[in-house]
């Protein structure tokens, strides 16, 4: 799943607050399932296929009409969703299924995307179970699923679904979301040894990035913040075009430096995220003016501030590859 491609739902690989794991909405490189959304859902498992059959007689007593009480109700699907808004490529994918499950299939991804980015993940999260529950075989579903879960804080549910992921598709593109995964579990070597796995030409741009950002996380966890700098001064760090990756890469590179004490430098580089960051998915702004003893109240509406320029910013040199 190639995350330049806006056709699905795109990966939150790394969270800017401190290089700490990502655990609320998903916003980085990837796809969605919706035209034009920002974060893309697929995921799934195999839903109950490969289990043995009990070897108890079947009661000859009438079924009640009653539904279960103890059978998990799905959760209701807003009626302007018709699932028409998914891309083509993961409408195709669906084409594998019964017509009408089919489409209720593509209405709770439609749903888990939308949920995600209104951040509400446990929402999102009991939209993408349904759609593993009916549809667990479809690798769209099982992203879905993997996506919800770690937006939702459950990485090792997330590392399972994206495993899934990556051996049904041969897709490497999740291996910075997997290693994330990995840093919340609390295990950043095993992150570091997850991406050192991938040649950085089996990535898309967005997701050389991600795996810069975590991997110096990674680094951090493990007290090298040093390393974790060099790590994040990447070409893309000076990039002048606005990508959804360019303000968490400051971000975390402004943060690193404040770790390391160079307090003046970690201004510079906040405020190059904040004009990096025009929806303000990140606190840039909040940080860079905390630096300057200046604190936001509620009433503060950002069209009327100030928002830095990028011209005088300085330029890093390239740090090592990853």
């Amino acid at each position: 799943m190639s995350p330049s491609d806006d056709s699905a739902p795109r990966r939150p690989h790394a969270r800017p607050e401190g290089g700490k794991p990502r655990s609320g909405k998903p916003k980085t490189g990837g796809r969605t399932t919706v035209r034009g959304a920002a974060d893309r859902p697929r995921s799934g498992k195999p839903g109950g296929a490969g289990k043995p059959r009990s070897d108890k007689p079947r009661s000859d007593k009438p079924r009640s009409d009653k539904p279960r009480s103890d059978k998990p109700r799905s959760p209701r699907i807003p009626d302007d969703i018709t699932g028409k808004e998914l891309d083509r490529r993961v409408t195709a994918e669906l084409r594998t299924l019964p017509e009408e499950l089919g489409a209720t299939v593509a209405r709770l991804l439609v749903a888990t995307t939308r949920a995600l980015e209104a951040g509400d993940t446990d929402l999102g999260l009991a939209y993408a179970a349904e759609a593993k529950r009916l549809a667990g075989r479809v690798s769209v579903v099982r992203e879905a699923m993997g996506i919800a879960a770690y937006a939702a804080g459950d990485y090792a549910s997330a590392l399972a679904e994206l495993r899934a992921v990556r051996r049904m598709t041969g897709d490497q593109d999740y291996v910075p979301m997997m290693a994330d995964c990995e840093r919340g579990l609390g295990r950043p070597r095993k992150a570091l040894e997850l991406i050192a796995e991938v040649p950085d030409g089996a990535l898309s741009e967005a997701s050389r990035v991600e795996a810069r950002i975590v991997a110096a996380g990674a680094r951090r966890d493990l007290g090298q913040p040093d390393a974790a700098l060099l790590l994040l001064q990447a070409p893309e760090l000076n990039a002048r075009r606005t990508e959804d990756w360019l303000a968490r890469l400051r971000y975390a590179y402004a943060d690193t430096l404040l770790e390391l004490g160079r307090i003046d430098d970690a201004r510079t580089w906040f405020a190059r995220a904040a004009m990096a960051d025009p929806d303000g998915a990140t606190d840039a702004d909040e940080r860079r003016a905390a630096l300057d003893g200046v604190v936001f109240d509620d009433d503060w509406d950002d069209d009327e501030g100030q928002r830095p320029t990028d011209e005088a910013s300085p330029e890093v040199e390239p740090g090592p590859s990853v």
